[in-house]
């Protein structure tokens, strides 16, 4: 195993990050136009339920956003110290989490959650020097 760059090191954590963030917001989207699974399998079945998930673009992209994110974990574990790739690509994933559900789907972030964001990215800043 060659040791990555640092460049490459950052790449690779923002790719993590950057396809889980969007695998996340697009399959809260996706269910947040299903609507609620108990009333949709109550209305047309449990294989009703699930056509409806399966049946959406938008969910379906989300689950190959998180299928990417995985594999690209795999590889980046192969080339940057667990130590670093873990925290700092579940912070960059969890500010950008905050900001993809403010920008996309209208939730109200409260700043409890923005300092907490900001906090756990300042110890990941501490855990990379």
């Amino acid at each position: 195993m060659t040791p990555a760059s640092t460049l490459e090191t950052w790449a690779l954590i923002v790719t993590v990050a950057a396809t889980a963030i969007a695998g996340d917001v697009l399959t809260a989207g996706a269910m947040r136009r299903i609507g609620d699974l108990d009333l949709v399998r109550a209305k047309s079945g449990m294989l009703g339920a699930i056509e409806a998930v399966t049946g959406s673009s938008m969910f379906l992209c989300g689950v190959l956003s998180m299928a990417l994110s995985f594999f690209s974990l795999l590889f980046t574990l192969s080339k940057v110290d667990v130590s670093l790739a873990a925290p700092a690509s579940a912070s960059l994933t969890f500010i950008g989490n905050a900001a993809a559900a403010k920008i996309f789907l209208h939730e109200n972030v409260d700043r409890r959650r923005w300092f907490a964001a900001i906090f756990v990215c300042i110890g990941v800043v501490l855990l990379s020097r």
